[in-house]
């Protein structure tokens, strides 16, 4: 992702509106917030995530003469407009929830507060970060609560949406729960455990099985997982890896890390290789399973009673396939013009769309006795909460209510800037 050029990434009415503000002399203060309405899959939660590459844009935001003459180009914008583009520099503050939060639908992720001109130009950007991370991040916790405490490892940048989504979506599965990568870019430029042994290929450049894995395991004696299934996974894959184990490995004294099973059964042959393996004195040698894996798919073999410690997740991870789209928003809910602050809202006949006006902030109540978290509550920005106990209530379903009692309560959003400058 080249930062220098990510500028353009806009929807080009955010070009025309901003130079309307600018050529009507519109010097609002404008708020907007970023919010999703529906959790993928169904699934009662989201994680949030992209927050990084946010602070990262908007410190870096400028046009150069090249951008400038595309505008230019266009012939619709004002000169005095692509002369104050040319010195452009955000100037606003900007509240966020931190990444790896526990979200909800309709609850203000970001808070964008800036003069309309500016802030109409973050808008695609954001969403672009923020929604595919976050929809990432999402995917990878479910599959990671899925897994019941086995790790999960994400393997699927070959089958991601281009290089960036391999790269950021490797990261955002980082944040939803995954200990390792198989892109090795992601696992350089963030610091995180990059993951992966060998392929089939490995296997079959070889004259025969024993001999591809007689090599890697004096290669690479202290990090020995092999893929057994490339011919037969029970009658040659694992003989095979056994035998290495003992001829290449056991003389060292060093113990293998782990098989890994790509197709087939996989609950069958998990418990079968188990077996053979605990008989031939390596029960500490774990199995990892691979294979088109979701969360549906890895409780299926779970509830088979599969032996398996690992998982490897690729395409259903990094593109989460089942419900691809994130669907955050970025709407305008209040302008401050001399000082007084405007609440704006949509009305719309559908009202799932109808927005939540003014300033606001999120605030999650949580319990003094466990410090489990017990509800999220939208409120505006200057409300403050003065009793021992509140009454909550679904905001489209307000029948649906609940008291609650000996809490105490955090604000998510924090500050990230203030007047162009990073907070964190």
């Amino acid at each position: 992702m080249n930062q220098e050029k990510l500028e353009l990434i806009a929807d080009f009415y955010e070009f025309t509106m901003s130079n309307g503000y600018f050529v009507k002399n519109r010097n609002d203060i404008a708020y907007f917030d970023i919010f999703f309405r529906n959790v993928p899959d169904k699934g009662g939660y989201a994680i949030v995530a992209g927050l990084e590459q946010i602070i990262n844009f908007v410190q870096n935001l400028k046009f150069d003469e090249e951008d400038i003459e595309f505008l230019r180009s266009q012939k619709i914008f004002a000169e005095e407009y692509l002369d104050y583009l040319k010195n452009f520099k955000f100037t606003g503050d900007i509240w966020a929830i931190p990444e790896g939060t526990v979200v909800f639908p309709n609850e203000p992720l970001i808070t964008v507060k800036a003069p309309i001109v500016e802030a109409q130009l973050l808008e695609t950007i954001l969403l672009t970060i923020l929604n595919h991370q976050s929809l990432i991040a999402t995917k990878t916790a479910r599959i990671v609560r899925a897994a019941k405490g086995r790790p999960i490892m994400e393997f699927g940048a070959r089958r991601s949406h281009g290089i960036s989504a391999a790269i950021y979506g490797a990261r955002a599965a980082i944040i939803g729960g995954a200990v390792g990568t198989s892109c090795s870019l992601t696992a350089k430029k963030f610091g995180v455990p990059a993951s992966g042994t060998m392929a089939h290929s490995w296997i079959q450049s070889f004259d025969n099985e024993y001999e591809a894995f007689k090599a890697y395991a004096e290669l690479y004696p202290h990090g020995c997982t092999f893929l057994i299934d490339t011919y037969n996974a029970l009658e040659s894959g694992l003989p095979n890896a056994i035998k290495v184990f003992d001829e290449v490995l056991k003389p060292q004294g060093i113990r293998p890390i782990a098989v890994r099973l790509d197709s087939g059964d996989l609950a069958y042959l998990s418990k079968k290789t188990r077996k053979i393996l605990d008989n031939a004195g390596y029960n500490d040698c774990k199995i990892c399973l691979t294979n088109s894996l979701d969360e549906h798919l890895i409780t299926s073999l779970l509830d088979q009673k599969a032996e398996v410690d690992s998982f490897g997740v690729g395409e259903n991870l990094i593109t989460a396939k089942s419900d691809p789209v994130f669907g955050g928003v970025y709407k305008l809910v209040a302008i401050e013009n001399q000082g007084k602050l405007i609440p704006k809202i949509k009305i719309s006949e559908n009202v799932e769309k109808i927005t939540n006006p003014s300033f606001k902030k999120v605030c999650r109540f949580y319990s003094k006795d466990t410090n489990y978290a017990l509800a999220d509550v939208i409120m505006l920005k200057d409300e403050e909460i003065s009793s021992d106990t509140y009454e909550i209530f679904d905001e489209h379903n307000t029948w649906k209510r609940k008291t609650l009692t000996n809490f105490y309560v955090k604000e998510l959003q924090e500050k990230i800037f203030k007047n162009r400058k990073t907070c964190i």
